[in-house]
């Protein structure tokens, strides 16, 4: 079952005395909210409570599956810290953790909540809270925690030795993610990178084998000689052969990045404009560009199921041609790891003659996803591309919160990939849209030219056009390079 916001943490159950209900937070009489108050205005209650957020569990309720899915899934259970913002907020963003370990393949069993004014240097929740989870963790079966959150080395370090399972943040999962989904060898270097730029400060040992020697004086016959020496332990060797992996893979992604910039390069030779479909993930991206182009991109509601991105060449209603390209989803506090990694792909993005931002109109807080987008396009500097927002999944939202997007909006579109709504109108502000060619020609084509009409037709802006005896009569918009295929045959000649 699918955690809904509107129920997630409204109900709380009962961890310890500490245990407060999500709907107390709203505030204390007038006499005990001075005494209630401390000096980070957090009640006392409040911030000494661990609470467990309802509704985001996902074991099935149909025990016949359970034995089969106990074997491939893990049990997790998933631990926020709210810092600022509403309780609302920092519900929504732990249903959204839970829906990307779900994605994960995860079992989410337990949610809980805690309220402080800054992470726990040390074990991110507080030792007496991870003694508290200790507990949950028992209780529920759990074999990992998942944290809403990017923790530090020490931390994960000291959070697994209190509770005693297997510990990863919001970065390790988002990774996870992307290395079950890349299917192509682009994108699964770019994973690879990413996955190992986040793991080498966090490498540690297990035991005393990541610390043994190589070598030593004082270690016996050891590998005898020429192995003596002050040698390298365990980890150092690890470190040493990610380091070197991680260098290969920069070098390979380099290759490929030239491979697809030669592509580019050719688009733009030929001044085929590009509009490029970003926002965040499951927004209906690829559901977009298959209404649009036909294109048959796999579309599922699972978060991140497109990496590796697609384009496909479609015509405007004047004849031009242009490119329409699906682009990875992005995600609130979207791995840097994973921008870097993803930054060749990325920039078709900012490369782009228009940017399609695409919005979920049915999510509890699309604004933040806008935000959150707009983040992540800025960190690829692509902010100067021109933005066409579209609210998508108008058949799955309320009217009501259609109508505060379009207030909040003004001038996105409102659509449904899945019904249909509104997508003529969304072709017809792209064309609009699309940059339009420099130079304005009228020429007469001799019917011999056939090839010649073909390209003004793909690549231009045909404004008139007219059969005559000896050939054919075109009022056009082009390009630099195809006018001067054109001057032989052209009359007039201006800027447009």
């Amino acid at each position: 079952m699918n955690p809904t916001p509107s129920t997630a943490g409204r109900r709380a159950g009962s961890l310890g005395d500490s245990t407060i209900r999500l709907g107390e937070l709203d505030g204390l009489d007038s006499v005990d909210a001075v005494d209630a108050l401390d000096g980070e205005q957090f009640e006392r209650e409040e911030r000494q409570a661990l609470r467990r957020v309802v509704g985001l569990s996902t074991e099935l309720a149909d025990v016949t599956e359970v034995e089969y899915r106990q074997l491939r899934l893990e049990r997790v259970v998933l631990v926020g810290v709210w810092t600022e913002g509403s309780a609302e907020d920092a519900e929504n963003s732990l249903v959204e953790l839970a829906a990307l370990a779900e994605t994960a393949g995860s079992q989410v069993l337990e949610g809980l909540m805690q309220r402080r004014d800054r992470p726990d240097p040390s074990t991110y929740i507080g030792s007496g809270k991870a003694a508290e989870l200790r507990e949950v963790v028992l209780a529920t079966g759990a074999d990992t925690v998942i944290c809403d959150g990017e923790l530090s080395p020490a931390q994960l370090n000291a959070l697994e030795k209190v509770v005693k399972v297997k510990v990863i943040d919001r970065t390790a999962l988002i990774l996870d993610i992307f290395a079950q989904h890349a299917h192509t060898r682009e994108g699964r270097a770019q994973v690879s990178l990413a996955q190992m730029e986040y793991m080498l400060p966090r490498l540690r040992g297990w035991g005393e084998s990541m610390s043994r020697q190589a070598g030593g004086a004082g270690g016996g016959a050891g590998g005898g000689v020429g192995t003596r020496g002050p040698g390298e332990t365990k980890i150092e060797t690890d470190r040493r052969r990610i380091r070197e992996r991680m260098a290969k893979l920069r070098r390979e992604i380099k290759e490929m990045k030239t491979a697809r910039d030669t592509k580019r390069a050719s688009r733009r030779r030929n001044s085929v404009p590009s509009v490029a479909i970003a926002g965040y993930t499951n927004a209906g991206k690829s559901s977009l560009l298959n209404r649009l182009t036909g294109a048959g991109v796999l579309v599922e509601d699972a978060l991140f199921a497109t990496l590796d991105p697609t384009t496909r060449r479609t015509s405007a209603a004047d004849g031009r041609e242009y490119t329409l390209t699906d682009t990875v989803g992005f995600v609130r506090h979207l791995p840097h790891q994973l921008v870097e990694a993803f930054r060749s792909t990325l920039e078709e993005v900012a490369d782009a003659d228009l940017l399609v931002h695409v919005v979920d109109g049915s999510d509890p807080d699309p604004i933040s996803q806008v935000n959150a987008v707009r983040a992540v396009l800025a960190d690829i500097d692509a902010v100067s591309v021109p933005e066409l927002l579209v609210v998508n999944k108008a058949d799955a939202a309320s009217p009501e919160a259609l109508m505060q997007l379009r207030q909040a909006l003004p001038g996105a579109l409102v659509v449904s990939a899945h019904s249909g709504l509104g997508m003529e109108a969304l072709r017809d502000a792209i064309e609009e849209r699309l940059p339009r060619p420099a130079l304005e020609l009228h020429v007469r084509l001799p019917y011999d030219q056939g090839g010649l009409v073909s390209r003004v037709h793909a690549e231009g802006e045909v404004l008139s056009s007219r059969h005559v005896a000896d050939g054919t009569e075109l009022h056009v918009r082009v390009h630099p390079g195809l006018a001067s295929l054109l001057q032989p045959y052209a009359g007039t000649t201006q800027q447009a």
